[in-house]
């Protein structure tokens, strides 16, 4: 839960320092493209930490149901917010996609340092 916490925090906070920079219509884009990626990232952690504590061996299965459920989302969320929402595409997908990197990147580390606590 204090992983996600940081998450939130950090991606807030990068929001907020890119948001300074850029226009409004921008920041939105900006905010759009950083809320599904840290929505669903950190939802399957805290998902993931509480599946560990229970038992360890549910991990991976949670971690393979979990992916396909992101797929689905993922692409769900983009088409909504391209399509339906008409966010331009340029800002929406390069913060769409550096957060997605970002923080599968940290859900990665931190998944290595759950898993080596044991």
């Amino acid at each position: 839960m204090k992983a996600a916490a940081w998450m939130i925090g950090t991606s807030v906070g990068s929001w907020l320092a890119a948001a300074a920079l850029v226009d409004r219509a921008m920041r939105v884009d900006v905010l759009l493209g950083m809320l599904g990626p840290l929505a669903i990232v950190s939802a399957t952690w805290v998902l993931m930490e509480r599946a560990y504590a229970r038992d360890p061996r549910q991990l991976t299965a949670l971690m393979m149901k979990a992916f396909a459920a992101k797929m689905v989302l993922f692409g769900a969320y983009v088409a909504v917010m391209i399509g339906l929402l008409s966010r331009r595409p340029v800002p929406f997908v390069a913060s769409f996609t550096a957060y997605f990197i970002a923080l599968y990147l940290c859900e990665a580390i931190l998944l290595r340092r759950l898993s080596n606590v044991r």
